[in-house]
């Protein structure tokens, strides 16, 4: 199973995704690593991303997925995910990708990146960010109020329900049949 933690900037895909491949013993992917330099520079100035600029970053991370799955290695990848037509590309219909929808309302997530420091997301663009979002229809929802621990207890759980979520068992733990 391949899981895409999405929401836009500042959400908490990052940190929730590696607390999640840690439990569950697996790998993680940020796409900010799939981002060309130009991509990097362009946010960097407070510049949107439009589709042509999305496109090679999106084919990337797809190449990923395919990979790890082909490797039979269960992943976890934060990407923002924000268009259907992304989700399309990344897999949405593709039964072994499960999308994570960290949902939050701007003014949380306004506070959040105002207090990040060290990212090249200008936190001018969340506005951006929420004009494109297109919630997903077929994701678990998730709150992002809860802490981190508890949204990955509740993945954990959620995931664990999932069809072909039953191998993703956290690491060092039994599975009960």
């Amino acid at each position: 199973m391949i899981v895409v933690v999405m929401g836009v900037s500042g959400s908490g895909k990052s940190t929730v995704g590696q607390m999640l491949a840690e439990r569950l013993g697996c790998g993680f992917s940020d796409a900010d690593s799939f981002h060309s330099a130009a991509n990097i520079e362009k946010m960097r100035r407070g510049e949107a991303l439009n589709d042509n600029d999305r496109a090679p970053w999106l084919a990337a991370i797809r190449e990923a997925i395919v990979a790890r799955r082909v490797g039979g290695r269960h992943h976890v990848f934060a990407c923002s995910a924000l268009r259907s037509r992304y989700r399309d590309v990344l897999g949405e219909h593709d039964g072994d990708v499960v999308f994570v929808y960290l949902k939050g309302a701007p003014e949380v997530i306004g506070e959040r990146l105002a207090s990040r420091g060290g990212h090249f997301f200008d936190p001018a663009l969340l506005q951006s960010q929420f004009d494109t979002l297109e919630e997903p229809r077929d994701a678990l929802v998730i709150d992002i109020r809860e802490s981190p621990d508890a949204i990955v207890e509740m993945l954990l759980h959620k995931l664990a329900a999932c069809p072909g979520g039953e191998p993703l068992t956290p690491a060092g733990q039994a599975r009960v049949q």
